[in-house]
């Protein structure tokens, strides 16, 4: 395998993902294994221009890959945004002798990473941390999966006072502009309807499936409804919406919010994380730059950083129809 690069840096940047340590500890790892340095960067893009840097090696990371957040921290970088701030960045790594950058986080990092290389020719490499899976090519992004059994466990705890008091809950979940979170959940949780913002289904529909739910011998109901979810502007109005206009209904609202982001990473999260963080470094040895990995077919693969940035997620259909039906 080619080698010219002896030191790497790793930060994590933008919102914490369960699986962001586990990603941390793999790209340190194999680090080790290749005999090359590693340099922990702290507070994302931040920690880059004021040469927040540890040294990193195999023991340094022991005991973090069940552990959710990111010990590296992560922080917003106005700073970063300007080309006086990617100045000061490159000069960091130059005067510590870095000669490639692995990014932890989602779009807006990754499009950090890639100004970067493009206006300094600074090998960079991408690994996708956040819950929402809207990153284009890999099925899977750290953190999407933990999320999921968080949210699940949430709506089995939230149904169970939702049957003894006769309720309907519309419980939000995270996803951004992406219902992945909230399809996914609502098939397992059971819910009498899921909200996402692929597929306007309107007030109407809304009305006519919970009705179709009490006349059909339902006595409590769940909806789930993704934050981008168009149909109201948010989910307190759609709550005013039914106490308006259906009669017999016990409304309540659960907002789910950031604990969703955390939590220990599921098996899958974390296997996940030890893959890509060993395909990014091995990438990078290869001489290879401004790509993300990512998981296609149970495979590792190779996305460009332009293209994972500007490509879209698509809903998986089979699942609305799924819904559809289980909701009967």
């Amino acid at each position: 395998m080619p080698n010219k690069i002896k030191k790497l840096a790793v930060l994590t940047s933008g919102g914490d993902s369960p699986g962001m340590n586990a990603a941390i500890r793999s790209v340190v790892r194999t680090c080790a294994y290749h005999e090359i340095q590693c340099i922990g960067v702290y507070r994302g893009y931040e920690g880059l221009i004021e040469g927040d840097f540890k040294p990193m090696g195999a023991r340094s990371v022991r005991g973090i890959i069940n552990k959710g957040g990111t010990i590296l921290k992560s922080a917003r970088s106005k700073e970063f945004r300007t080309p006086e701030g990617r100045q000061k960045a490159y000069q960091n790594l130059v005067d510590h002798e870095v000669d490639g950058l692995v990014v932890i986080g989602g779009d807006g990092s990754f499009t950090g990473a890639l100004i970067f290389n493009q206006e300094f020719g600074f090998p960079v490499m991408g690994i996708p941390g956040t819950i929402d899976n809207d990153i284009f090519g890999t099925s899977h992004t750290l953190g999407f999966d933990t999320a999921l059994n968080t949210v699940v466990d949430a709506i089995d705890k939230i149904r169970d006072t939702a049957s003894s008091h006769n309720r309907l809950f519309f419980i939000e979940v995270m996803g951004r502009d992406v219902g992945h979170i909230a399809l996914n959940t609502g098939i397992a949780g059971g819910a009498e309807e899921i909200l996402i913002p692929e597929e306007d289904l309107g007030l109407d529909r809304l009305v006519d499936s919970l009705n179709k739910s009490r006349k059909s011998g339902k006595t409590s109901s769940i909806v789930i409804v993704a934050e981008g979810d168009k149909i109201g502007k948010n989910i307190f109005e759609l709550k005013e919406f039914v106490d308006e206009n259906m009669e017999g209904y016990d409304v309540r609202v659960s907002v789910l919010g950031h604990m969703q982001r955390g939590g220990s990473p599921s098996c899958f999260d974390r296997v996940l994380a030890s893959r890509m963080g060993v395909k990014a470094v091995e990438t990078l040895l290869e001489g290879k730059t401004n790509y993300m990995v990512g998981l296609l077919a149970n495979k590792m693969e190779l996305t460009h950083l332009d293209k994972a940035i500007k490509g879209k997620t698509k809903i998986n259909l089979e699942l609305l129809r799924v819904s559809d039906i289980m909701s009967t």
